[in-house]
This record gives C-alpha cells, sequence and structure tokens, in this order.
C-alpha cells in the first residue's frame, strides 16, 4: 500500500473520525504537517488550517506563517492564526518555553473547536447556510508520526512516567486526532518528494538543548548501533502496550472503586482493607497520584498505615491524614483566621460551612430541638455583637450538663472528632466566651432554664 492507502486504513481500523466531518488541521509548515494537508486534500476531507506562531524565532515565525497562509490559499480552505506572546507569558508564569508553547498551542484550539460549534448551531437555529469558516468544527488533526511516537515512549521511560507512558501517544483523544502515528518520518519525505510539496524547516529543530532533539540526534543513534532493531521493536509493541495499560487501567478501577469511599470534598480509604491489596504500592500510587503527590511519596503513605492517628503527609493540593483505621484524603484548608461579626438585627450569616439563620423566639409553646445543628440560648444572656471564627489552640467552653471547663482540643478528642472535621470546626464568641461550637455543643452558661422567657436560635444549615 502507498501511504495515501495507509492513511486511509489507519482511520477506518481506529475509527478515527467519518468521511464528512470537520476537522482543523494544525499546520506549522513542516514537513510533517505539510503531508498532512496533503493527504487530507487527497482523501477529500473537509478541513480548514489554524497556524500558531509563537514568535520565538523573529523572522523565520513570520516566514513559516506567510508560507501556511499560502498553503490555505492553494488548498482554498479556511485559515486561522495566532501570534502568541510566548517568552513574555513563559516568564511570567514561571513555565519552561516548550511547555508554554504546548498549552497556548491546544487553548487556542479548543477555543476554535468550541466557538465554531456555537456559531454553527446559531446559524442552524436561524436557517441560514452555514459557510465553510462558521460551520462546525469537529476534531483537531495533528502531524505527530512513529517516530515522534517512539521518541515519546523512551523518554517517558526514562522520566519513571509508569505504564501510561510506555504505550506512548494515543491516535484519539477527546477532540485531538493523530492520524499518521501509523508512518515513519522517511515515509512522510518520500511522500513529499513524490508530490512535489514544498516545506519550511525550523531552524530549532537541529539545537539538542531541547530534550526530544537529544533523544532524536543523541540517544537513538547509539541505542541503534548497538541493536539496529530497537525502533522496529519498540514500533511494533506499541499496540501491545496500549492492551497492557487498558487492562492495567481496568484493575486500578476494580480497586479504587473497592476501596474509595467519597463524603463530600473528602476520600476515606479503610486502612485495614488497603493493606491487603496486592501489589500495595502501585495501587497506593494510582490512588494519590490524582491528588498531586508524587511516585516517591508513595512509601510515605504506607508508612501512615502504620503510624499513630493524626500523622499526615501533604502535595501542593491534597493531604493523607491517618485517621484511627482511616486514610483521609482532603483539600489542603486555609490556616488564615477568618472572622465574622454578627450584629443584633442580622437574620442570615452565608459562611464557609452554610449558613447560620438566626431568630429570637418567645419560650412559650416553643419547642426545644435536640439536633447538634441547632443551638437554642437564653435570649437575655446574649449580648450582640458576637464573633464567628475558626477556633484555635486553647479555646475552651463549658459544655452543655458539664460545671466544667474543658478545652476544644479535648473535646474533639473525647467526640472522636477526625482531624479534617477539626480543622473545619467554627466557634460563636461574646465577650471572649465561646457560647456555641457550631454544630456540635452549646456552652452550658447560656442553656435554656425554667425561667427563661426568651430564646435565641441559631439554625445551621
Amino acid at each position: 500500500m502507498n501511504l495515501l492507502q495507509k492513511f486511509t486504513a489507519f482511520i477506518n481500523k481506529e475509527n478515527l473520525f467519518s468521511p464528512k466531518e470537520k476537522l482543523l488541521l494544525a499546520v506549522s509548515g513542516g514537513l510533517d504537517s505539510v503531508v498532512l494537508c496533503e493527504l487530507c486534500y487527497q482523501s477529500g476531507l473537509d478541513f480548514a488550517i489554524a497556524h500558531c506562531n509563537f514568535q520565538l524565532r523573529y523572522e523565520e515565525s513570520e516566514r513559516d506563517e506567510k508560507f501556511v497562509r499560502q498553503l490555505a490559499e492553494k488548498y482554498n480552505v479556511t485559515f486561522f492564526v495566532k501570534k502568541f506572546d510566548t517568552i513574555n507569558y513563559a516568564s511570567q508564569n514561571k513555565v519552561p518555553i516548550q511547555v508554554t508553547a504546548r498549552e497556548l498551542r491546544y487553548e487556542w484550539f479548543y477555543s476554535l473547536v468550541h466557538s465554531s460549534q456555537l456559531r454553527a448551531d446559531r446559524n442552524t437555529e436561524n436557517n441560514n447556510a452555514v459557510n465553510l469558516h462558521l460551520s462546525s468544527v469537529n476534531f483537531i488533526l495533528t502531524a505527530h508520526h512513529q517516530d515522534d511516537n517512539i521518541e515519546t515512549i523512551l523518554m517517558n521511560f526514562f522520566k519513571g512516567t509508569g505504564i501510561a507512558g510506555l504505550r506512548g501517544i494515543l491516535p484519539k483523544q477527546e477532540k485531538i486526532i493523530r492520524p499518521l502515528l501509523f508512518a515513519k518520518k522517511e515515509e512522510l519525505k518520500q511522500f513529499a518528494e513524490e508530490n512535489n510539496l514544498a516545506w519550511v524547516e525550523d531552524s530549532s529543530n537541529e539545537s539538542d538543548k531541547y530534550s526530544r532533539n537529544y533523544f532524536r540526534h543523541q540517544i537513538i543513534p547509539l541505542i541503534e548501533q548497538i541493536y539496529p532493531s530497537a525502533i522496529n521493536n519498540v514500533a511494533e509493541n506499541i499496540n501491545r502496550f496500549r492492551e497492557v495499560e487498558l487492562l492495567y487501567q481496568q484493575s486500578v478501577s476494580f480497586h479504587k472503586k473497592s476501596l474509595l469511599e467519597y463524603k463530600g470534598d473528602e476520600i476515606h480509604i479503610p486502612i485495614l482493607k488497603l493493606k491487603k491489596s496486592i501489589p500495595l504500592n502501585t495501587i497506593v500510587f494510582e490512588i494519590i497520584k490524582a491528588y498531586n503527590f508524587s511516585v516517591r511519596q508513595t512509601e510515605e503513605v504506607i508508612n501512615l498505615l502504620e503510624s499513630e492517628s493524626g500523622k499526615y503527609i501533604q502535595s501542593s493540593t491534597h493531604r493523607i491524614l491517618k485517621n484511627r483505621n482511616w486514610l483521609i484524603i482532603s483539600p489542603n484548608q486555609n490556616q488564615s483566621s477568618q472572622t465574622i461579626l454578627i450584629e443584633a438585627d442580622e437574620k442570615l450569616i452565608v459562611f464557609e460551612k452554610g449558613e447560620l439563620h438566626i431568630n429570637k423566639i418567645s419560650a412559650v409553646n416553643s419547642h426545644l430541638p435536640t439536633v447538634n445543628s441547632v443551638a437554642m440560648l437564653d435570649a437575655d444572656k446574649i449580648k450582640f455583637p458576637l464573633l464567628l471564627r475558626k477556633w484555635k489552640q486553647g479555646d475552651y467552653f463549658y459544655p452543655l450538663g458539664m460545671e466544667k471547663k474543658k478545652k476544644l482540643n479535648r473535646f474533639f478528642i473525647d467526640n472522636k472528632l477526625p482531624q479534617t472535621e477539626k480543622e473545619k470546626t467554627w466557634v460563636i464568641e461574646m465577650n471572649k466566651k465561646i457560647i456555641w461550637v457550631v454544630g456540635l455543643r452549646i456552652d452550658n452558661r447560656f442553656k435554656i432554664l425554667p425561667s427563661t422567657k426568651k430564646f435565641l436560635k441559631i439554625e445551621l444549615q
């Protein structure tokens, strides 16, 4: 089969898209993307062209933009172009140039797909003809080929990205399609020469300061000196790696379903059940990586299983806490001392835990609720303003039914309150006296007595 036949066969085999769907081709002007344009054109596909000018190579970047514009004119297709202030963006966000370019590129591509679909829907509703510029884009096509995929797999192997990294670049991920993954770079070059295609060369591709170029120019040639068939062997194993990864993810999903209990924004994991899981290290890593924990922290999590209650480790966004027979994964809490003033005429306070509804009611024929979410206090003993705040170390109160004071930390321990719940606890204070540990217990000094004539009702919703 020639390259065009292989192209069509690969699209059908992988079920990438149907011939009637609108495609957006990401075109740099290099050999790979030029061949992609020609293959789509010869296949009779409906496509538009999008070009990113990252302004990293000055005159060369402008040359590339002009070349791709002319390419769109040659095929008589819609042309989209966007200039990016890449260096400034990378500097402000402290992100490497290559990462920045990738983020900007795909964010823009997706915006084109989204906006074109919205316009297409609007035009259809108005019964107007949808022209080429406004027609709905179904997929974004990039020109990644087999050589790119092999380089990615080798780089992932050395970076330690796990089983998912070994299956390399997928032909289809949501809206992104790579229909040239079957083809070697040499095949693309031969096709371009046979069809008299012109392309532009990116001078940065010759620089070994980028990891991919170093692998391409230095590492892979050295491997081939020892194992001449190494690259072909990796290419032949790609499908096998993909299938292995599918089986792996199915097994991981089974273990997660069995172990994870979702409670609000927390994930609870029974320790005894987790300890029986095999292979433990892999299962733990697959659970924690979604919460920005590194592979090196896997052992720390396993050590938590045997630690005393209250020990924890943190990532940039989450914390894993040992709480008796459970591991609890929760978002990192903001430790700022937020306070809210409650004036006498206020009926509703909205805060982190929900809403406080405040009312004064007559004691006559009033029902006294027994749920912890409602505080019923002697209104004559309450002097406004009140202060709603997070609890802090050293806080104490007189729990309802007790004549002696108790520190809140001791109260939490006695009531077996998990560490994550402690951190979410608020109190209402009056003249440096805590009148209610919100949602848990009122202070005994402000309880309802037979002589009480008016209640202050505070309800947490």
